[in-house]
């Protein structure tokens, strides 16, 4: 098993710990994280875009001149793609990009980002993510202290107070491990630890009783 330091919030080394093989040194499958990644943000895409094509805008019945003798170039339509106005050619239509991924796939891939994070040294383990209080300047007290920027900031349980006081700070984002929510207001809900987010950010901090929820729900 690898053995990796223990911080506290203040930047000391308090001990080490032992990370489970099966989940922390995996080899890393490129493909499956790359498919991954594009599946989730595949799926952040709502589709909802449309513009009017030319049957679909309204007007344009009558021809605006007869088809010779006036000088001008021969128009059927005032509704024709050339005219202010008129429809679009190739418009866009709505349309569904989600894509998906099975369970096997999705773990896999969160394994091989989690075992890419340590071997990239950028996994740093809390022993304990706790704020008495909504206040960003000790957030950036912590990360400052585990000096830590671009991080992913993995919970061991929902705490209000801990989102609220990371989302003023740019490029952090907390998250919390699939199947260790808890019930917690809806528009304070954050997403759940995906492949993504490990790749996209610089540094994970994660708890020590996060680490364990991993090796729980992922073993």
């Amino acid at each position: 098993m690898a053995n990796i330091a223990v911080f506290d919030m203040q930047g000391n080394e308090v001990g080490s710990m032992e990370l489970a093989d099966a989940i922390f040194s995996v080899e890393v499958n490129q493909h499956l994280v790359h498919r991954a990644v594009v599946t989730y943000l595949a799926n952040q895409r709502q589709g909802t875009k449309k513009a009017l094509t030319r049957s679909e805008v309204s007007g344009g019945g009558k021809k605006p001149w007869r088809q010779k003798g006036t000088g001008h170039a021969r128009q059927g339509s005032i509704r024709a793609p050339q005219w202010k106005g008129g429809g679009v050619v190739f418009a866009p239509v709505p349309r569904d990009y989600s894509l998906s991924l099975n369970k096997k796939e999705k773990r896999a891939a969160l394994k091989s980002a989690l075992s890419n994070a340590v071997l990239e040294k950028k996994l740093i383990v809390v022993d304990e993510i706790r704020f008495d209080e909504i206040k960003t300047k000790k957030f950036q007290a912590m990360l400052n202290a585990l000096k830590a920027d671009n991080a992913l900031v993995v919970l061991d349980a929902y705490s209000r107070n801990a989102l609220l006081s990371s989302r003023n700070i740019p490029d952090v984002k907390t998250t919390l491990v699939e199947g260790c929510r808890k019930e917690e207001d809806e528009k304070d809900r954050t997403n759940d630890l995906n492949t993504y987010d490990l790749m996209k950010y610089h540094t994970v901090i994660i708890s020590k009783q996060a680490i364990k929820n991993i090796e729980e729900v992922y073993a």
